[in-house]
């Protein structure tokens, strides 16, 4: 397996973002650092994005925003509930703080 690649300054934004949240704790996902809430995967960053996962209806529509697609990792079909977010700047995941913590009450409330 190739080693998992990840844009380092993508992930200190999201660290400073996330980690700040109540209950999110850091974690790894297939080799790729991951975000977790209630031991649940909820976001990861994957190549030069981050996969977020919400609720089936909001993905359809961010799926289609500018910056936005469906997460497909490793090739895979899409999953509905799933999303990748790419910004060229780091910084720019701040913008979408919203849709992270959208991210954080989805996953948290969902029973595994």
């Amino acid at each position: 397996m190739a080693p998992a690649t990840y844009n380092p300054a993508h992930k200190a934004v999201l660290d400073d973002l996330l980690l700040a949240i109540p209950g999110v704790e850091p974690g790894k996902m297939f080799g790729y650092p991951a975000y977790y809430i209630e031991g649940k995967l909820f976001a990861c960053l994957y190549e030069n994005g981050v996969g977020i996962k919400v609720p089936a209806a909001m993905a359809e529509e961010l799926a289609d925003q500018p910056g936005m697609s469906w997460f497909q990792p490793m090739g895979r079909r899409r999953m509905k509930e799933w999303i990748r977010i790419d910004r060229d700047a780091s910084g720019e995941y701040r913008k979408d703080r919203a849709i992270f913590l959208a991210a954080v009450a989805y996953v948290s409330s969902r029973t595994q």
